[in-house]
């Protein structure tokens, strides 16, 4: 399947579920590279991309988290105005869904990069390549 690999946590809506997340990912020397977290009233959904995530994966299950992991498309458009609306508007033209979207700094700082969940990775995959938004994978976000 195309895309990067996320690790979506799913968390009862409690003080201090989060700083267990983090605390736990802290001691096993994982670093967390890009997240975002969306919440109602009886659940969070935090979702992650660490620098190890299988390793990530474990030892938050052995804490007992629920885990799961999706595939997101990654990709780096210049820090502009209407840079991202061209990328929504081409998956919107093409009927693709986006479901969530949330964006990260690169190690360069000059561009933005932006994790994208649609309803279809091959088909956003293809719109991207078609209007030259080149794709990021998981070894260019895990560069140091």
């Amino acid at each position: 399947m195309a895309g990067i690999r996320q690790i979506s946590v799913f968390l009862s809506n409690q003080a201090g579920r989060l700083a267990e997340v983090t605390k736990t990912l802290a001691e096993n020397d994982i670093d967390i590279i890009a997240l975002s977290i969306a919440d109602t009233a009886q659940y969070g959904a935090l979702r992650i991309i660490t620098d190890d995530n299988d390793k990530a994966i474990r030892v938050l299950k052995e804490k007992s988290f629920v885990t799961k992991i999706n595939h997101v498309l990654g990709i780096e458009i210049p820090n502009e105005p209407g840079a991202l609306s061209k990328v929504l508007l081409a998956f919107d033209e093409k009927g693709i869904s986006v479901e969530y979207i949330y964006a990260f700094v690169g190690k360069s700082g000059i561009n933005a990069r932006v994790i994208i969940r649609v309803n279809d990775n091959d088909r956003g995959t293809e719109v991207l390549r078609s209007i030259g938004i080149p794709l990021i994978t998981e070894d260019e976000i895990l560069k140091k």
